[in-house]
């Protein structure tokens, strides 16, 4: 049976030896967020900080620090789950075996949640001010909630049937937020939420909203599910939890748990909205301050005993990794039964999610050609560009699966191995320009909106990857520091540091130009498919991860790919020379994250031996 509270799972961690009570003092600005942050990298335990500086309500850190620990904690319900999937990839498991299947009727019926009279959630209420004023990076705009579950009901259709539960961005603190009586709401493009949202701007309504923060640890993973369309999310947290949801009325009307820890009250004024932000986010930069909905707070709910769980995001892997990696074990089989012909996708972590994309396909259309090209990967490729939050992916690579079955995306040295030996740079890119891309993603032409691109592989080996510069290598002036990302395991890649970038957000740098029609010229680098300006090629070419965040959060594809022998034909453009990706840093970026060196410092003194951080990490 799953945990009914946070409580429950803090005591049984702390009994397995998974939690840590720290009964020092920390300061819930910064300092709370370096310690979670250390804690995860290494692969520490959940941190229970009992004394929070100017709050007293203790908070709950690095929870899902570890993907074994998730599990641990989803150990009970996560087999019936995991069978669930099964049953829809293969529908006719049930007739082979209808004995295996009974317990998934108990799975079913804890679906379906229950309202309740009375639960703890309703013993108190506070201020926002009263709440850890938990500030994560030097330059966010103030205290937000960082593990947030916001739910939401359709005014068409009113009731748990027809809610959503998202985790989106919720600022309480700071910017032109009335203290106490306002908070922030950021949702991305593309989330639940927003239908809602659009049929309450159309009545001229508020919109009511909860905002719960801890409760069952299930409630967390739910909001951060992409569920099939009509499957509410509190549906499935009552699976994983292992029991019905019992459900109270809030000050607003809406559900809440009876079992949360909090819950902020309130509506969406259909007339206002404020800057909300800036805010440190998990592509590793910091998102800036735009307009977003406001809500009016009515009340905030808390039970007794409540504790305020929270994480920090920042350049991945952090936290959030974890939910990555389980959202995969859980949905990953379920892939194909959902876009035919697609065998896998992988959003890669490393990379901030959305900006890069994997996917395996195969390819069936015309079996007897005898040389083999992208043709349905290319219907996939659009299916998969169209399936919910896929569709916010910038640069997808698919490859056929039929040309070597041992290819497994989650080694993705070994997928872009493969992809470059294959591609043809003349046929292989398919573009999508003026379109909708994350919301967290400023390489493109501004909020919400940038460029895709498809790369297809498919067919024979058509070169080997180089791994050593030519001897009499010269680059173009200004164009210097060539690294292979050998260390990467990326033969075939080349990281070049070029100079600073001036370009306009809505043009092409005429210096990427001439670098790619002087090396064209000259006939230099033409063995190698891939090229990559940066900023610092040395940190680029230094291992995978450096590559994939640097050369993918920092592109936008149409306006930053440029190829050595380029040339357009019935408005498909291509290069029969190197693809050279300019990933430097633009004037139109967010800034990168950067800590607070005092703060870091005064951490590494805790930490040091015989202080109370020693030997956590």
């Amino acid at each position: 049976m799953g945990y009914d509270t946070l409580q429950a799972c803090i005591r049984d961690l702390e009994a397995a030896g998974r939690l840590v009570r720290l009964n020092m003092e920390v300061d819930p600005y910064l300092e709370a967020g370096v310690i979670q942050r250390r804690a995860y990298q290494a692969g520490g335990p959940a941190l229970l900080f009992t004394r929070v500086r100017g709050c007293r309500f203790p908070m709950l850190g690095n929870l899902f620090g570890t993907l074994d620990r998730a599990r641990y904690i989803f150990r009970d319900t996560l087999p019936a789950l995991e069978k669930l999937v099964r049953l829809k990839v293969d529908p006719g498991d049930a007739l082979r075996a209808p004995w295996k299947q009974l317990g998934l009727v108990r799975t079913l019926w804890n679906a379906r949640p229950r309202f309740v009279a009375n639960g703890p959630i309703l013993a108190a209420s506070c201020a926002l001010s009263d709440l850890p004023n938990q500030v994560s990076w030097p330059r966010d705009g103030g205290a937000f909630v960082t593990l947030p579950q916001v739910y939401s009901e359709s005014l068409e259709k009113p009731g748990w049937r027809h809610s959503n539960l998202g985790m989106y961005r919720v600022q309480f603190s700071g910017g032109a937020y009335a203290p106490d009586r306002e908070a922030g709401l950021h949702y991305q493009i593309h989330r639940g939420i927003g239908v809602h949202h659009a049929q309450a701007l159309k009545r001229g309504e508020p919109l009511r909203v909860n905002v719960f923060i801890g409760g069952p640890p299930a409630m967390t993973l739910a909001a951060v599910m992409p569920l099939p369309e009509g499957m509410p999310e509190i549906s499935f947290a009552g699976m994983l939890g292992g029991r019905r949801l019992e459900l109270v009325r809030s000050a607003n009307g809406l559900p809440m748990p009876a079992q949360a820890d909090f819950c902020i009250s309130g509506t969406i004024d259909p007339t206002k909205t404020l800057p909300e932000g800036p805010f440190g986010d998990h592509l590793g930069y910091y998102s800036l301050a735009h307009d977003f909905p406001v809500i009016a707070v009515d009340r905030v709910h808390h039970r007794p005993d409540a504790v305020w769980p929270f994480t920090t995001v920042g350049r991945p892997p952090q936290e959030d990794t974890t939910f990555g990696a389980m959202i995969h074990e859980l949905t990953g089989e379920a892939i194909p039964t959902v876009l035919p012909g697609v065998r896998a996708v992988h959003a890669v972590d490393a990379a901030g999610v959305h900006p890069l994309l994997l996917a395996l396909g195969s390819e069936r259309y015309v079996p007897y050609e005898s040389e083999r090209a992208p043709r349905e990967l290319l219907t996939q490729a659009n299916a998969i560009l169209g399936q919910g939050q896929l569709s916010l992916a910038k640069y997808l690579f698919i490859a056929d699966e039929n040309d070597d079955s041992r290819l497994d995306l989650h080694d993705i040295a070994a997928f872009f191995r493969h992809v470059l030996s294959r591609v043809d740079w003349t046929r292989d890119l398919h573009f999508q320009t003026r379109t909708t891309v994350d919301t967290l993603d400023y390489s493109g032409l501004g909020l919400n909106e940038g460029s895709k691109v498809v790369v297809a592989a498919a067919g024979p080996q058509r070169r080997e990857l180089p791994a050593l510069l030519p001897a009499d290598l010269r680059l173009p002036d200004g164009f210097h520091s060539p690294h292979p990302c050998t260390p990467a395991g990326l033969p075939g890649i080349l990281a070049v540091q070029g100079p600073r970038c001036h370009r306009p957000r809505h043009a092409q740098d005429p210096t990427m130009t001439e670098f790619c029609n002087e090396m064209y010229t000259a006939g230099r680098l033409a063995d190698w498919p891939l090229i990559v300006i940066a900023d610092d090629s040395a940190f680029v070419a230094q291992n995978l991860n450096n590559f994939v965040w640097v050369t993918f959060t920092r592109s936008d594809p149409a306006c930053d790919i440029y190829g050595a022998g380029e040339a357009t034909i019935c408005k498909h453009w291509g290069c029969a020379g190197p693809l050279v990706i300019d990933a430097r840093t633009k004037s139109h970026h967010a800034p990168d994250l950067e800590p607070d060196t005092d703060v870091e410092k005064r951490v590494d003194q805790l930490a040091a031996k015989g202080g109370p951080l020693a030997g956590l990490w």
